[in-house]
């Protein structure tokens, strides 16, 4: 048994070093292990176990394909007709949820665009195909937006054992400014995203490293070099925009990649700023969340 956890526990590292993000199937890998090493099995020997532990696997990941549907139905009965809601990036089980409700219920959805990848257009794309009416809001507008919602709903990477909340980038601010509006912010997670982490703060994340948001240095430059470069790369821009049909007249900017590295991907959301946890097991408090990590992983 030692050697078959050892073996699990390397593959689970292993997973983890090839995801950008491992905060979730983290969750996922923990999860199993806890089956393996917790839970009573009847097998008498090695190889029957094996057998069930397969077994047991893939009725868990046949069954994990539900969980998404049953979270959509908890989330309707609090979706009332002609609701607007404002989302986050993109989310399978939120995009699950919205599509449902939007089958018995008139809905309209703001999506926060969600750089620097991008990913709320996605969310976009799939709304409106579906005839949902859905705006995309730049990430700094959240706050003017706000007062036009009815309840913010966002997705997880993790949902951890304080009863707070990892997710993309942005969505702690999201549930910052929704408590001082007074609107409930809502959250949805499988089960198998619960994860036995107590982040104190962000710098707490298994994310954080030490590039992220570190200053860099600025290279001393003549002011010939200086003038040279920013009249290179507004030529540059102004040539790019010309050949896209832009106006030269407005000049775009982007960040780097290597600026684009230095900032978070993921952020932490405290569990007082949030109104409820939506999942396959039920509609939890962030209390109920931690109640429910402590007795899933006693045996």
């Amino acid at each position: 048994m030692f050697e078959l956890v050892q073996a699990l526990n390397d593959g689970a590292e292993e997973l983890k070093r090839r995801s950008p993000n491992p905060i979730s199937l983290n969750a996922g890998c923990e999860l199993f292990i806890a089956f393996v090493t917790l839970f009573p099995h009847e097998s008498d020997n090695f190889a029957e176990l094996k057998k069930e532990l397969e077994q047991q696997g893939r009725k868990y990941a046949a069954e994990a394909i539900s969980f998404r549907d049953k979270i959509a139905e908890l989330t309707l009965g609090f979706i009332k007709d002609d609701s607007v809601i404002l989302t986050h990036s993109y989310s399978r089980v939120v995009l699950k949820a919205l599509l449902h409700a939007h089958k018995t219920k008139r809905i309209s959805v703001y999506v926060t665009e969600s750089r620097p990848r991008g990913l709320g257009l996605k969310t976009y794309e799939a709304l409106t195909a579906a005839g949902i009416p859905c705006t995309v809001v730049l990430d700094s507008a959240v706050a003017y937006v706000m007062d036009r919602v009815d309840f913010v709903l966002v997705g997880s990477e993790a949902v951890v054992e304080s009863g707070g909340l990892i997710n993309y980038v942005g969505s702690n601010q999201m549930a910052i400014v929704a408590k001082a509006a007074n609107k409930p912010f809502y959250a949805l997670a499988e089960s198998y995203k619960f994860h036995r982490l107590f982040p104190l703060s962000q710098y707490d994340l298994p994310t954080h490293n030490p590039n992220i948001l570190s200053l860099t240095t600025p290279i001393a430059r003549s002011a010939g070099q200086d003038a040279a470069s920013s009249d290179a790369a507004q030529e540059a821009t102004a040539t790019s925009q010309t050949s896209r049909g832009i106006s030269s007249s407005v000049t775009e900017r982007a960040m780097t990649q290597e600026q684009i590295a230095k900032n978070p991907g993921v952020d932490y959301t405290r569990p007082d700023l949030i109104s409820l946890v939506f999942s396959d097991v039920g509609i939890l408090t962030p209390e109920g969340v931690s109640q429910y990590l402590v007795g899933m992983f006693a045996g």
